[in-house]
C-alpha cells in the first residue's frame, strides 16, 4: 500500500512498528499492521491499535492558552511566546539563571530531548533541568554503569530472549504493559526454556510462568541475595568466568552469604522450597537472563537491588555471552534515548557526564560555546519539583504530567501552584497543564518526524503521516522561537533531520555513540543499534561479548546488603501498598483516558485486595473505600482477588483526582539513582 506511512507506536519502549493509512472523518488516519518490523511483526496492543484516536480535534489542544484572571483563555502564538520569554528574563534577572527550571519527558524524540538540554544550558544557562525518566529506569541505569561501565536497557536484541534457557522477570508485567513482548516469552516456552516471574501479584504475566515467586513489596533485594546464597552453597558458581571476566567477587559473595535463606524466607514471605527451586532452575539452564522492571527499581534501594540481580548473573557466568545476561525492560517510549542526549540533570549528549571536562569541551565545541559557560549538574527530578516556588521560580515543562505521575503528588501539585510562572507544552490539556500560566499546543507522533531508541538500543524513525491542525507547532519550532527571542535562534534548527545530524556530532565518541546512524540507514535497516561510531559500522546489537565497558574490561561485582523498605507497616498503617499499570491505560493516562475504547476497558481507579484482608476489614467487592497514608487520602472501589498477597494492596496510577495512587507513594530517594520509592509504602483502609 503506497499510501501507508511506516512509523512507530507512540506508547511503550518496544516502539512497535505500525502503519498509518489516510482515513475520512475527524481522525485523519487509521492504524494498520506493519508485519515487516522485527520487534512486533505486526502485532499491536489495544493502546497501539487505538493510538490514532488522540489525533481527533476534540481530544487534543489546537491553540495556545494564557491565564487571565485565574482562567485559561485562547491566545495567539506571539502573545503566548511573549509571556514566556518575559517571565524567563524577569525571573533570571531577579533570582539568577538557576531560578528558571526545565522539566522534560521520556516520551520526547531524541531530537527534542537533545535540543531541550541544549536550550537549558546554552540559552537559559541553568542547571535546573531533569525529566520524568528519572522515575522510570534510573536505578537500572545506575546499576548497569556500576557493574558494566555502560547503561543500555537490553545489552542484547529481543530475539535473544526466547533462545535463553531460563528467563527471570522481576517486577515486570509485560502481558499488560507491553503485550507484543509476550510472544518472546511464549517462544521461550516453546523452545523448552523456563520462565520465572517475581511479583507480589499473580499477574497475567505470572500466569505464563513455570514458577511464580510472590515477595512482599520492597524485599526484592533480599530475594536476590538469598538466591545467590543458595547458588554459592550448592557449588553452582562459574568460577572460570568469575576469574576471567569480573572483579569484586569475594566481597559480593560474603555479603550474600551473610543473609541466610531462612531469613530471606521470613523477610520476603517466599517459602524456602520455592527459593531453592528458582535457584536450581536458573543454574540448570545452559544460558539464563534476568530482566527487571519498575518493581525492584522504583525503590529507595533500587540501584543496590538491581546490582544484586546482576551479581547473580555474573556469579553464574550469565553475562557477556549470547542468550544470557541482565537487562531492563524500559517503560516510556523513549526512556532509553531520552536520557542519553542531555535532558537529565547530570548528562550531556552521547551519555557523557556533565562534570567531565573532556565531555564538556567536546559538546561545547559542537554547540559553539565556551565550555566554562555550561552550568554544572543540577537536581534530580523529584528534588527539582520539590524546589518549585522557592529555589526554582519559573518552569518550562514539556511532555510530562507530574500532578499525576510524581510521588507525593499532592505535594508536587502544591509546589507547581507555588511557582511564579509555569509554561507547559503538551498535546492535551493534562492535569499539569491546567495549572499553567501558558499552555502551548504541540504536535504528536503522527504529525512529526523524529527518532526514538527502544528498549534494546535500536534507534528507530518515526515518520510524519499527517499535517498538524492549524495553530499547532512542533516542540522544535517552540524551542527555536523561544531561543530566537532570547538571542540564540540560529543555534536551534526546526528540521528534525538537521537536529539529528548535530546530535550525531555531539554524541560522537561518547558511550552512546550515534555518529554512524542516519535517517537513511534507519529506514533501510529497520533501525540501527548503538553504539555505531561511523557509517561503515554495522551497529552493536550485543554488547560486552568481548569486554565490558569498564577501564579493564571486567564486570564489577557490587557488594550489597539487604535493608527493608523505608516505610514498613505499623499499627496506624498496617497494609503494604504497591502500584503499577493496567492493560488499557498508559502512564499518567493524559492521552489514553481520552480514548473511548480504552476507557471502556479500564474506566477508573480501584484498590486491589485479597479476600482475607477484605474480610478482616469488613470490605465488600466493589465497595468504595478510603486508602490513607502519611501523605494523602484517596477514595476508590475495592476489587477483591486471590491474585495478590493477603498483606498487600495494589493501586494502578493512571488516574487523577481522588483516585490518584501517587498521593501515597513515598518520595524518599535512592542515594545513587535519586529514584523515589514508588513501589512500597504503608497505608490503612477505611470503609466509608
Amino acid at each position: 500500500m503506497s499510501d501507508v506511512t511506516e512509523t512507530h507506536c507512540p506508547y511503550c519502549a518496544l516502539q512497535c512498528g505500525m502503519g498509518l493509512s489516510p482515513a475520512e472523518g475527524p481522525v485523519p488516519v487509521s492504524v494498520v499492521e506493519r508485519p515487516g518490523f522485527p520487534v512486533n511483526r505486526g502485532a499491536l496492543c489495544g493502546k497501539g491499535a487505538n493510538a490514532a484516536a488522540v489525533l481527533a480535534p476534540g481530544a487534543r489542544l489546537t491553540t495556545p492558552l494564557v491565564r487571565d484572571g485565574g482562567v485559561l483563555r485562547p491566545a495567539g502564538w506571539d502573545e503566548a511566546l511573549g509571556r514566556i520569554t518575559d517571565a524567563l528574563r524577569a525571573t533570571a534577572a531577579a533570582h539568577g539563571p538557576d531560578a528558571v527550571g526545565v522539566f522534560g519527558g521520556g516520551g520526547l524524540t531524541n531530537e527534542k530531548a537533545y535540543l531541550l538540554g541544549k536550550f537549558a544550558r546554552v540559552v537559559l544557562g541553568t542547571s535546573a533541568i531533569d525529566y520524568n525518566g528519572r522515575f522510570c529506569m534510573s536505578s537500572a541505569a545506575a546499576a548497569g554503569i556500576r557493574a558494566f561501565g555502560l547503561d543500555r536497557g537490553l545489552p542484547f536484541p529481543l530475539d535473544d530472549v526466547p533462545r535463553a534457557g531460563c528467563v527471570v522477570l522481576v517486577g515486570a508485567n509485560p502481558a499488560e504493559t507491553m503485550p507484543p513482548f509476550v510472544r518472546y516469552l511464549r517462544e521461550l516456552r516453546d523452545n523448552g526454556g523456563t520462565l520465572i516471574v517475581v511479583d507480589p501479584r499473580r499477574t497475567r504475566t505470572a500466569e505464563l510462568a513455570d514458577l511464580h515467586l510472590a515477595p512482599r513489596p520492597g524485599t526484592d533485594l533480599a530475594l536476590a541475595l538469598g538466591l545467590l546464597h543458595l547458588v554459592v552453597a550448592d557449588g553452582r558458581t562459574d568460577e572460570a568466568f568469575i576469574a576471567a571476566r569480573t572483579t569484586g567477587w569475594p566481597e559480593a559473595r560474603a555479603a550474600a552469604m551473610a543473609l541466610w535463606p531462612e531469613h530471606v524466607e521470613a523477610v520476603t514471605g517466599v517459602p524456602l522450597p520455592r527459593l531453592r527451586a528458582a535457584a536450581r532452575l536458573f543454574c540448570a539452564a545452559g544460558t539464563a537472563m534476568v530482566l527487571t522492571a519498575r518493581g525492584p527499581e522504583q525503590q529507595a534501594k533500587g540501584t543496590d537491588t538491581v546490582n544484586a540481580w546482576i551479581n547473580l548473573c555474573l556469579a553464574t557466568g550469565n553475562a557477556g555471552r549470547r542468550y544470557a545476561g541482565y537487562g531492563c525492560l524500559t517503560g516510556q517510549g523513549n526512556g532509553q534515548g531520552g536520557r542519553e542526549h542531555g535532558q537529565k540533570a547530570d548528562q550531556l549528549p552521547g551519555y557523557r557526564r556533565l562534570d567531565d571536562p573532556a565531555a564538556r569541551a567536546h559538546v561545547a565545541a559542537v554547540w559553539g560555546v565556551d565550555p566554562a559557560s555550561l552550568p554544572g549538574p543540577g537536581r534530580s527530578a523529584y528534588e527539582l519539583l520539590d524546589s518549585l516556588g522557592t529555589d526554582v521560580r519559573a518552569l518550562l515543562l514539556t511532555g510530562s504530567n507530574p500532578v499525576v505521575s510524581a510521588p507525593a503528588s499532592t505535594h508536587v501539585g502544591e509546589r507547581l501552584r507555588a511557582l511564579d510562572f509555569l509554561a507547559v507544552s503538551d498535546v492535551v490539556l493534562s492535569e499539569t497543564a491546567e495549572l499553567a500560566d501558558v499552555v502551548l499546543p504541540v504536535t504528536q507522533w503522527a504529525e512529526e518526524t523524529g527518532t526514538l531508541t527502544n528498549l534494546e538500543g535500536r534507534v528507530v524513525l518515526r515518520r510524519r503521516a499527517v499535517d498538524a491542525p492549524a495553530g499547532v507547532r512542533s516542540d522544535l519550532e517552540v524551542l527555536h522561537a523561544l531561543a530566537d527571542r532570547l538571542g540564540h535562534g540560529e543555534r536551534f534548527p526546526t528540521d528534525p533531520e538537521q537536529v539529528f545530524e548535530e546530535l550525531r556530532r555531539a554524541s560522537a565518541g561518547g558511550p552512546a555513540d550515534y555518529a554512524g546512524i542516519s535517517y537513511r540507514r534507519i529506514a533501510a535497516e529497520d533501525g540501527v543499534f548503538w553504539p555505531c561510531p561511523d557509517e561503515g559500522h554495522p551497529g552493536t546489537p550485543r554488547l560486552f561479548l568481548d569486554r565490558f565497558a569498564t577501564p579493564d574490561g571486567r564486570a564489577r561485582f557490587v557488594p550489597v546488603r539487604h535493608r527493608p523498605p523505608v516505610e514498613e507497616p505499623d499499627e496506624q498503617y498496617p497494609v503494604r501498598l504497591t502500584t503499577g499499570r493496567v492493560l488499557a491505560q498508559y502512564q499518567s493516562g493524559a492521552q489514553t483516558r481520552r480514548v473511548p475504547a480504552l476507557n471502556a476497558a479500564a474506566p477508573g481507579p480501584y484498590v486491589e485486595l485479597h479476600p482475607v484482608l477484605a474480610e478482616r476489614l469488613g470490605i465488600a467487592d466493589g465497595e468504595r473505600v478510603a486508602v490513607v497514608s502519611r501523605r494523602g487520602r484517596t477514595v476508590t472501589p475495592a476489587r477483591l482477588t486471590t491474585a495478590i498477597r493477603p498483606d498487600t494492596a495494589f493501586m494502578p496510577f493512571h488516574w487523577a483526582g481522588e483516585g490518584n495512587a501517587n498521593r501515597h507513594t513515598n518520595p524518599v530517594l535512592d542515594p545513587i539513582s535519586r529514584m523515589p520509592e514508588f513501589k512500597a509504602c504503608a497505608v490503612r483502609l477505611e470503609r466509608l
